[in-house]
């Protein structure tokens, strides 16, 4: 009777031949793919979580600039002050060349772009065209024809008391004059002296928006606990288990509230999701500066030389000067534009061996040396600068680079609350929330299903829900600038 051959995994295995002395032979020891049965069991786990990305969270930019308060409302209403003297940039004139005497300019009528001509007799006024310019008295108004109204006036500074050759026959087709009002002048014993002017004033609004997220996990995931050692986003740490992602959810909910507000657009048309619920949008940040804020889309201050950098910084101080000239102001930029600024600073205080001295000490050798500015003084304005994160993150405004920093005016303004019938200050960029005494909807967070002791429904997980209802205020967006590529 013969045996059979056994098969591969029993009896045909290599064996060990013990030996009776300690010593490596070629038949008498286990290798490492011997031993690779103990790996189910015997795992090396690293129980800390590796932090390959840093600080993840972008918030903070809000947190600097502005501040929170409760609304009770569906929508938020202020009125900022209109400009105090009376100016224009529209004005035709309907002078023919080498006419004397009394001239006619025009302005648009009420309607044509909503506005009320403010110009009245006695009032005197610069009218000018380029660097062409000429003083005149306005002497009566005229007829409204056509959209425009038109005023008589009389010409100072001019030998004929005609207007300057080339302020003649100027129109929308070949550009328009400018004018402002500087004094008025009127006889002896005069009566009706003066132009009644209304204080002018611009209403604005936003609504909020809901926003609204959740994490959720099953009943079986949540009794099959794992430790993680985690250091989280807010500074602190410890060890976390199911709930890690739950903790991820909230932070990036927490990113989403400031990210909304920098990013929201008024939707163009009403228009409804899915569950039927019309939506509209809102106006955030960026939305409100290219519409009613300064947006420098000239020089890239990350690529310039030094020289062309501070003579183009130099123009929007004087774009700045024609509008609040709010004296401190916080700059918020990506590193590129960073870097840049900090080479054309340097290059404006370059004393020192090699010309390496940024700041105000000697660079010695036992110093570390010192590239960068966190704040300079140009002109009559102090500007504090700082790295945006949000513009550098490669999930964010990072992945497309088109926004390169924005300069936030520091400091409160004056306006007239709607609700409370009565001015009051406020910081230029703020967060109103509903809120109320019955419920806060700041940043609301509540537990449902079946699993962690919540008896809600008959579902066998637990969803960690996030809610809030907010909207952005950017007041006097006039002094604000947005740096794009």
């Amino acid at each position: 009777m013969a045996f059979d051959v056994a098969p591969a995994t029993l009896a045909n295995l290599n064996h060990l031949t013990p030996r009776p002395v300690k010593g490596l032979f070629g038949d008498n020891y286990l290798s490492l793919a011997d031993m690779s049965w103990t790996q189910q069991f015997l795992p090396e786990v690293y129980e800390k979580e590796v932090e390959r990305y840093g600080n993840r969270t972008i918030t903070g930019f809000l947190r600097m600039v502005g501040a929170e308060m409760p609304m009770a409302s569906d929508q938020v209403v202020w009125s900022e002050q209109g400009r105090l003297h009376i100016a224009y940039d529209t004005a035709v004139s309907n002078a023919p060349a080498g006419a004397a005497g009394t001239q006619t300019i025009g302005l648009p009528s009420p309607g044509a772009d909503g506005k009320v001509p403010l110009l009245g007799p006695g009032m005197t006024i610069v009218i000018a065209k380029g660097n062409v310019t000429n003083k005149a008295f306005v002497k009566s108004v005229g007829a409204l024809a056509g959209g425009v109204q038109t005023y008589a006036i009389e010409v100072y500074d001019n030998a004929n008391r005609n207007l300057t050759v080339a302020l003649q026959g100027a129109t929308n087709g070949n550009g328009n004059l400018s004018l402002f009002v500087f004094g008025s002048e009127y006889g002896k014993g005069s009566s009706l002296a003066g132009n009644s002017v209304d204080a002018s004033f611009t209403t604005f609004s936003n609504k909020p928006i809901i926003l609204r997220d959740k994490y959720e996990v099953n009943g079986s995931d949540v009794a099959q606990i794992g430790w993680v050692e985690v250091t989280t986003e807010i500074g602190t740490g410890g060890y976390l288990w199911y709930l890690k992602s739950e903790h991820e959810s909230r932070i990036r909910f927490e990113d989403y509230l400031e990210m909304s507000m920098v990013e929201a657009e008024n939707a163009a048309t009403p228009f409804t999701n899915a569950a039927g619920a019309t939506l509209s949008g809102m106006q955030g940040l960026f939305s409100t500066l290219e519409e009613r804020g300064l947006v420098w889309s000239g020089t890239d201050f990350a690529t310039v030389g030094a020289g062309t950098g501070i003579d183009a910084f130099d123009t929007i101080l004087q774009e700045l000067d024609k509008q609040g000239a709010i004296e401190e102001n916080m700059m918020f930029l990506d590193r590129a534009t960073s870097l840049g600024i900090d080479d054309m600073l340097a290059a404006q205080n370059s004393y020192g061996a090699g010309g390496t001295s940024y700041g105000v000490f000697d660079n010695s050798e036992d110093m570390a040396l010192n590239l960068g500015f966190s704040g300079f003084r140009r002109g009559a304005y102090d500007f504090y600068k700082t790295d945006w994160k949000y513009l550098n993150d490669s999930t964010t405004r990072g992945l497309i680079n088109d926004i390169k920093g924005v300069i936030v005016p520091a400091g409160t303004s004056t306006v007239y609350d709607q609700q409370l019938g009565q001015n009051i200050s406020r910081p230029f960029l703020h967060i109103r929330y509903r809120a109320s005494e019955a419920d806060d909807r700041r940043l609301k967070s509540w537990v449902t299903g079946s699993v962690g002791g919540n008896y809600t429904s008959d579902t066998d997980v637990m969803n960690v829900h996030f809610l809030s209802e907010r909207t952005m205020c950017t007041q006097a967006a006039n002094n604000f600038v947005l740096l794009k590529a």
